[in-house]
């Protein structure tokens, strides 16, 4: 059998015949053998008989969630390939032979874009369209580099085996995302073809939820990219920081109009100790998520870490400490000079705010080294840690 066809189903009686019709249409035009495949995810509607009695064969989602139902109906189908779309008939199932055609012609995965194929008025609300969809997107092709217009469309269609390799595990409406981002990190052979999309049949409420759902889609984006969520915005925040340290050492400095001095100089301090806090927990998030299979292999970025040993990190946290250490003990004798009396607070900070945070980012700096050795564990051949 070459393509199953799978409708994750919750509730949708008013609409899943017309679906199951319009795509075993299209098998039956197109010459494809296949099957129809309906995920339903609990419904109380009586949609499972009408799926049935339609020609359609259903399979039991038992855990409640879009990305559930869909690997439900991925795992049952028979077909080399499963084309996967909403069962609310925003979707033309007649129209699936483009992504049939980059299937045969070697692609893994092949995805619509409704903003090529032609949005229905009324068929998504603005704020998705305009906002929601284009925003994710965006940040989608920023962190993993794959060249797709439309993230979230319905209507896609894979490789089944490629597709189940992913061990896609998400359960809500990010599942949409997880397939494209675990994708292009295994490099797969992604696609995308206009497509359609349709008012939608529904009398009711669709399951998306607008606000909830898009932040699960932003957070599974920022959580399987370390680099965007932690390093690029700690090497930032530590540029910016020493930055400004470097120039309010020397004085106050004015910037229209207003005078900055040592308390500012105090959160460049907090900038570059934050900064530095963030590049580590990038570090750390991309070693777990290599050792633990989360991530795909990274050669580049295991020989990176590789070359530099646990005690170049001591070496260098211990000199950063040191220092901070002996410029306290200046600020100690200059007060000491003074009798311990009164001194200008402006200069003095001047001293005991680069102290500080020298001593503070040289004890990251150990404590980093010491946990990127504790995440490194087996792979330096000293077993696992009891």
């Amino acid at each position: 059998m070459e393509l199953s066809i799978v409708l994750p189903c919750l509730n949708e009686a008013r609409t899943l015949v017309g679906c199951i019709e319009e795509a075993k249409s299209f098998l039956a035009e197109s010459g494809i053998v296949g099957e129809v495949v309906v995920a339903d995810n609990g419904s109380s509607d009586g949609s499972p008989a009408l799926a049935r009695s339609s020609g359609a064969r259903v399979v039991d989602a038992r855990e409640r969630g879009y990305g559930s139902a869909i690997m439900a109906g991925v795992s049952g189908a028979r077909g080399r390939y499963v084309a996967i779309g909403d069962a609310d008939q925003s979707y033309d199932f007649s129209s699936l032979a483009p992504f049939i055609n980059r299937l045969r012609d070697g692609a893994d995965l092949v995805v619509g874009n409704r903003f090529l194929g032609g949005i229905e008025r009324r068929a998504m609300p603005l704020l998705h369209r305009y906002l929601g969809n284009p925003v994710l997107s965006f940040i989608g092709r920023l962190f993993f580099r794959v060249d797709l217009g439309d993230f979230h469309c319905g209507l896609r269609a894979a490789n089944r085996r490629r597709l189940l390799d992913l061990a896609l595990a998400t359960k809500g409406m990010e599942f949409a995302s997880e397939m494209i981002v675990k994708a292009a990190l295994a490099e797969y052979r992604i696609e995308e073809v206009p497509t359609k999309l349709r008012v939608d049949g529904r009398d009711r409420r669709p399951h998306l939820r607008t606000w909830s759902d898009g932040w699960r889609h932003l957070r599974f984006l920022l959580l399987f990219s370390p680099r965007w969520l932690f390093f690029y915005p700690g090497l930032v925040a530590i540029a910016a920081g020493l930055a400004g340290h470097i120039v309010l050492l020397m004085g106050p400095v004015g910037v229209v109009g207003v005078e900055l001095d040592v308390h500012t100089l105090l959160y460049t301090s907090a900038s570059m100790l934050g900064g530095a806090q963030a590049v580590f927990f990038g570090i750390f998030a991309k070693l777990f998520g290599l050792y633990s299979g989360t991530l795909p292999p990274d050669p580049r970025f295991e020989r990176a870490v590789a070359r530099v040993p646990f005690e170049s990190w001591l070496a260098l946290g211990a000199l950063l400490s040191v220092s901070g250490f002996a410029l306290s003990l200046w600020a100690l004798f200059t007060w000491g000079q003074e009798e311990f009396g009164g001194l200008v607070p402006s200069d003095m900070m001047r001293v005991t705010i680069p102290a500080v945070t020298m001593f503070l980012m040289g004890l990251q700096v150990v404590l980093g080294g010491f946990m990127m050795g504790v995440l490194r564990l087996d792979r330096q051949g000293w077993g696992s840690a009891r």
